[in-house]
């Protein structure tokens, strides 16, 4: 089991969560991001700035068993379809019956941004979804599942 990170949007707690973690449990750690953000990480893999390029990037490199972390939806329902698991940053995992449902909402959502509404943006991260974030990788790592 690798770790990929979709890096384009990710807190850098979590990136920072995963590197340690990873030596821990000596899984590898890869970055994927677009040439617009700095990461340090020895398995960085840059992309083009265009749309989806890393989502596209992060899908052709996972492989069943791994583990996808991300707060795309749209992605993590790609990752699921491959076997492999899916965490958000705030350590909530992603499960293949409630896929559709977030689809749809994402849908909703974009649909009323496109016609001039507003949605709420995400929380402000805390210590806690650190916490919950580190102890979903660990058992994930542990037990090679989410449940």
């Amino acid at each position: 089991m690798k770790i990929i990170i979709d890096a384009d949007a990710c807190p850098k707690p979590v990136l920072t969560i995963c590197k340690q973690v990873g030596q821990m449990y000596k899984r590898e750690v890869y970055t994927v991001a677009s040439f617009d953000h700095q990461i340090d990480n020895d398995h960085h893999i840059m992309v083009d700035n265009t749309s989806q390029e890393a989502d596209l990037k992060i899908i052709n490199m996972t492989k069943a068993d791994d583990l996808v972390i991300t707060q795309d939806w749209g992605l993590a329902a790609m990752v699921l379809s491959k076997k492999a698991a899916c965490l958000s940053p705030a350590g909530i995992p992603y499960d293949v019956n409630k896929m559709d449902f977030l689809l749809e909402e994402r849908e909703v959502k974009a649909k009323l941004r496109r016609g001039g509404g507003r949605t709420k943006g995400p929380k402000k991260r805390t210590v806690h979804d650190d916490e919950r974030f580190q102890a979903a990788l660990v058992k994930i790592l542990e037990n090679g599942c989410l449940n």
